[in-house]
């Protein structure tokens, strides 16, 4: 695991943020009847490698970045904190996570390989 973070730094060791929405607030009423504004928390990522193919982007993370956050947010998995993740800062735009696939060693996940895909535009 500590090699893989090491060539991600040398790869570039790129900085991007996790876009998280934020815990609703039981007593307030306009957040009940879906009147509020809904807030986000970005959360760091690093080392990431970027690429960028065609139409499709991949990053790839850190597995010892990503373990460290589903402890400090309490998830079960990697797969429960992209699943909820909104998506993917990369400098200014934001990119809609496709998939997430882990890249093991000896049945140890040392990196992520997430595929991501432009925002759709509301």
């Amino acid at each position: 695991m500590r090699a893989a973070e090491t060539l991600l730094r040398a790869a570039g060791g790129r900085v991007v943020l996790l876009r998280m929405p934020m815990a609703a607030a039981g007593g307030d009423d306009t957040e009940q009847l879906g009147l509020a504004t809904p807030g986000f928390s970005d959360l760091v990522l690093a080392p990431c490698v970027f690429r960028k193919a065609g139409s499709r982007s991949e990053l790839l993370v850190s597995a010892a970045a990503v373990q460290q956050m589903v402890g400090s947010l309490a998830f079960d998995s990697a797969a429960v904190l992209f699943k909820t993740a909104v998506g993917v800062m990369v400098g200014d735009v934001l990119l809609e996570i496709e998939s997430v696939v882990p890249v093991e060693s000896m049945g140890v996940a040392v990196c992520y390989r997430v595929g991501l895909q432009a925002a759709v535009a509301w």
